[in-house]
């Protein structure tokens, strides 16, 4: 609804008028003498009508927005590790255009300087040469690598991507207080935050003629293909991120979604014959270019730092060949030194030829003597900064360091002065944020994006706004805990729709066709993702009808039919996680007499092998580390899903029928999970592998299932009942009540759930399913007539297709069991897990991350 149709509300003195800024600092919303400034007063009047309630509506809607797209950022040491929501300020921050344009050119100029900057240091350093910058400092920075001097870069843009750190001086204008130039952290943040701001306040966003972030991403996707070795719409771009324990991954492979490039690891690349290779299934795929969210030392283990299990050996020589463009170029953390700030200004007249526009926060390098004299004197009113000091890591503060901790600080200078830079300590403005029902100033930093073009740099229209969560923490950091905030530059008139996709007479040209590549790290987690998904389903359903069991025997005790279905499902459970000793093991009989604890366990216990909660966090864990090939409604159920799990293990139910309560709903988004997987993810190669381990999941599951249940015999009242749990458990119970008319029979139930291939809950539609699946897997170009895993799934089919159920059905008197269909379902089990070994061997690199996988062996029965 338009907040213009909303009826006027009463303003609220709590909210904008007991707005107080804090001394001694610009406050981007009032001025110096309590003034609102005037390109604030329309989102003002808009949240005034808003009211409270709406305000409050408004964040939740946010809020929930963020929990379904999977927005996550780790901080180290929490709690909540990879699944640690990000947190977002309603409120955005707000500049004006003009201003804009103006801090614009000073970014830019800074950008190019930079980039002139690196090229000489990799170059001919002739700034070295002529003493604008100091050997030693430049030589004896950790940022600084030797293997990638003289590395020629195409195009002369070694800094592609760059990205400066701002707040405001207490008279308004901007400050530069850090530049990142290796692998700038935060532009898909700022995009996430504009489209979460874009939906939750539409209105408000569209009358604000606010401009708009898709030319910046379509300029970085036009930059990284003219950068590429081989140019041309064809070329291969890909993004390389740590893994999914960094803490920026959602970032990662948001970005690589949005732009359309593939998200890799290490492990998948490999550089041959001076090239880099991205290892897919069964053949090579050459990369031309690559976004890093790796830093630069740990990008090659053979020329940079050899215990490095995040790069890529002999990525430095394939990038001095000129067959790989890196963006950004290996060395570019030379220019994240904080000493360089001294010598900005200088560098800028020598290089440009102009003075520099942006200032930056005052930087004395203590391997100057002036200026180590001029340290020494100020200490209390300055911060020292360690230059091997780890980023992220606090600077010193002597003015609140006692006597001893002081001289010695002094000592470490006097002794090695170029170990050490000194800068005035920063006093970041402040911007208004939403905190409960009122508005009130904290510190912010805006963090600025820039994209290398032809001939310049393109800013991104905004930015990421980074909040301090109290008033007296001056430090904001993304590491800290504080708020994420939109930035919205103010345009003079409507902005024009954009978009990634490309425009006008492009699309009369032929489409270049480049599906995304499968690495076999990629396929791994897929498979997992399958059989992880279908084990919790096939546990949730079996937990359901054991839990009505047991009330029917609860309110029945003395039905021993029940009594004899019950042991037959509660063992069941134990062979199908594998939970030993449970049911089956010792002690079985007491916890088969009393099975509530135990079965509370399975349903709660996360830190059991095999339980419920154990299975979804492998499934969510399996999940994140392809989340990039996972849509966005797909992953709105996966962030169900472990929400539901969250919940069991947070909060575990005391009674089975509090159970219940959890269960259902979880068994629906599993079943949602399954059919989005299905009717959502293209048929590819990856979409084969999560397909293949969804069907080897079910298959087991069945058979153990069957294992436990129809190989003991019992008397014919006792198999009524549990045949009518098994087609419980299989969803097949309405099937059967309409195609078989003769009552509940054995060979009935094995000819639904055991023979038929049109039931998609029967053990041979898995393994014909697998059979077709296992014909479309990749295969080497040498490959000749039927795999492993072929002849595998062949043999299985066909000892099904062979079986008399008649022979499976006979009862050994001896044993009162049926021998026949344990064997059967015994050698169905071994063969299922054969194949998996099969494709495990062939496809997977069991190295990286492997998986556990329960061996589902013949259960002990009675």
């Amino acid at each position: 609804m338009p907040l213009a149709d909303l009826a006027p509300a009463t303003d609220q003195p709590g909210l904008v008028d007991a707005y107080v800024p804090l001394a001694d600092c610009f406050d981007e919303m009032r001025t110096a003498d309590g003034e609102v400034r005037p390109h604030w007063q329309y989102l003002l009047d808009a949240l005034r009508t808003l009211g409270p309630a709406g305000i409050e509506e408004r964040w939740r809607e946010a809020s929930r927005l963020i929990r379904d797209n999977g927005v996550t950022y780790n901080l180290h040491g929490d709690p909540q590790g990879i699944s640690r929501p990000w947190e977002l300020d309603l409120l955005p921050l707000v500049i004006r255009s003009e201003e804009w344009a103006e801090l614009e050119r000073g970014l830019i100029q800074r950008a190019e300087l930079f980039n002139l900057i690196l090229l000489d240091l990799y170059g001919p350093r002739d700034l070295i040469r002529l003493e604008l910058l100091p050997a030693e400092l430049i030589d004896g920075c950790a940022g600084y690598l030797i293997p990638c001097h003289g590395i020629e870069i195409s195009g002369g843009q070694p800094l592609v991507h760059y990205a400066a750190d701002l707040t405001r001086l207490p008279d308004g204008r901007w400050q530069v207080i850090g530049d990142r130039t290796q692998s700038p952290l935060g532009a898909g943040y700022a995009l996430e935050n504009r489209v979460v701001l874009s939906r939750v306040l539409p209105s408000l966003f569209r009358d604000s003629h606010v401009h708009r972030l898709a030319g910046f991403f379509r300029s970085m996707r036009r930059t990284l293909t003219r950068i590429a070795p081989q140019r041309g719409d064809d070329s291969r771009v890909v993004v390389l991120t740590p893994g999914p324990k960094n803490e920026a991954y959602f970032e990662h492979a948001y970005l690589a979604n949005y732009l359309g490039y593939t998200l890799v690891q290490g492990g998948d690349l490999s550089v041959r014959d001076g090239a880099l290779w991205l290892r897919t299934l069964g053949r090579l795929e050459r990369i031309d270019a690559v976004l890093r969210r790796v830093d630069d030392i740990w990008c090659d283990p053979l020329e940079l730092r050899e215990d490095s299990l995040l790069g890529i050996p002999g990525l430095v020589q394939a990038t001095r060949a000129g067959n790989v463009a890196l963006a950004n170029a290996l060395g570019s953390g030379v220019l994240e030194n904080d000493a360089l700030m001294a010598f900005l200004p200088q560098l800028c007249q020598h290089l440009l030829g102009e003075e520099l526009a942006l200032p930056h926060v005052p930087t004395w390098w203590c391997g100057d003597a002036e200026s180590r004299a001029q340290v020494l004197e100020n200490l209390d009113h300055l911060i020292i900064k360690p230059l091997s000091a780890s980023r992220g890591r606090p600077p010193l503060e002597p003015g609140a360091m006692g006597t001893e901790a002081r001289k010695r600080l002094i000592a470490a200078i006097q002794s090695q002065p170029g170990e050490y830079v000194a800068q005035e300590r920063v006093h970041p403005s402040t911007a208004p944020a939403l905190i409960g029902q009122r508005l009130e100033p904290r510190p912010t930093v805006l963090r600025t994006f820039l994209i290398a073009e032809e001939e310049s740099y393109a800013v991104m229209p905004g930015g990421l706004g980074r909040l301090a969560l109290s008033q007296e923490n001056l430090g904001v950091s993304s590491q800290l805990g504080g708020l994420g905030k939109d930035v919205w530059v103010l345009a003079s008139e409507p902005e024009r729709q954009e978009s990634l996709m490309p425009a006008g007479d492009v699309l009369m040209t032929p489409a270049v066709v480049q599906e995304s590549a499968v690495s076999s790290r990629v396929a791994d987690n897929l498979f997992w993702i399958g059989r992880y998904a279908e084990r919790a389903e096939g546990l949730v359903r079996l937990l359901r009808i054991t839990i009505f069991k047991y009330a029917e025997r609860s309110d029945f005790p003395l039905s021993q039919a029940t009594s004899s279905c019950l042991r037959s499902l509660l063992e069941a459970l134990t062979n199908q996680t594998q939970s030993l000793p449970g049911f089956v093991g010792a002690g079985a009989e007491e916890r088969l007499r009393h099975p509530v604890p135990e079965l509370l366990s399975l349903i709660s216990d996360r830190t059991r092998p095999g339980s419920l909660p154990q299975t979804l966090q492998a499934l969510g864990q399996a999940a994140y580390s392809v989340r990039d090939r996972m849509s966005a409604d797909t992953w709105r159920v996966i962030g169900n899903i472990e929400s539901l799990q969250a919940s069991l293990a947070e909060h575990p139910p005391q009674q089975l029928s509090q159970a219940l309560d959890e269960l259902d709903p979880l068994v629906t988004a599993l079943v949602a999970f399954s059919g989005l997987t299905l009717e959502n993810m293209t048929h590819n190669e990856g979409w084969h592998f999560l397909e293949i381990g969804r069907r080897l999941e079910r298959g087991s599951t069945v058979a153990s299932l069957l294992l436990s249940t129809l190989v003991p015999v019992s008397s014919e009242q006792d198999e009524t009942m549990v045949i009518e749990a098994v087609l419980g458990v299989t969803d097949s119970l309405i099937t059967y009540r309409r195609r078989y008319r003769g009552g509940t029979r054995v060979g009935a139930l094995l000819d639904l759930v055991f023979r038929d291939e049109g039931n998609p809950r029967a053990l041979a539609y898995q393994i014909a399913m697998l059979q077709k699946l296992a014909v479309e897997l990749p295969r080497g170009d040498l490959a000749v007539g039927r795999t492993l895993t072929d002849k595998l799934v062949l043999r299985s089919l066909t000892e099904i297709r062979l079986a008399e159920i008649d022979h499976l059905i006979q009862v050994d008197p001896d044993e009162m069991r049926r021998v026949a269909l344990a064997k059967m379902l015994t050698d169905l089990s071994d063969g299922m897990a054969a194949v998996s070994d099969a494709i495990t061997a062939q496809y997977f690199r069991h190295e990286e991350q492997p998986h556990s996988l329960l061996r589902r062996n013949e259960p002990a029965l009675p």
